[in-house]
């Protein structure tokens, strides 16, 4: 099985959470954090802030790792580091998501989290 290691951005606000809707492929409709693919030759935090500032037009801080997410979804295996981070600047614009909500740690569970998501949702809580 193929693995994909990407990374995940939690951005928080004080006692809120940035959560994105997935706008394309196979998981679209899905909720998770944003982030990507890693590309070859970038550290996790590089490929976090370049991935952060495409698809959300923002410059972040990449804090501290939460945990790294391994998850069997049917096609392939999922590798997916999770780091705490922060708006340096910007406006959070959604280029590539159909919607985003920011959450309070009550509201988590009010959207529909892709499976590799609802790992790491029951680490934060």
């Amino acid at each position: 099985m193929k693995t994909i290691k990407v990374v995940a951005a939690v951005i928080r606000d004080g006692d809120k959470i940035f959560a994105t809707q997935r706008g394309y492929g196979d998981l679209k409709g899905g909720w998770e954090f944003p982030g990507g693919k890693i590309e070859e030759g970038e550290t996790p935090q590089e490929a976090l802030k370049r991935e952060i500032m495409e698809e959300l037009d923002t410059e972040i801080e990449v804090g501290e790792l939460i945990d790294t997410i391994e998850y069997d979804y049917p096609d392939f295996h999922l590798s997916m580091g999770c780091y705490w981070c922060s708006v340096v600047s910007g406006d959070l614009v959604l280029k590539e998501h159909e919607a985003a909500r920011w959450l309070g740690k009550d509201e988590l569970m009010d959207v529909e989290w892709l499976p590799a998501d609802v790992e790491l949702i029951g680490k934060l809580l």
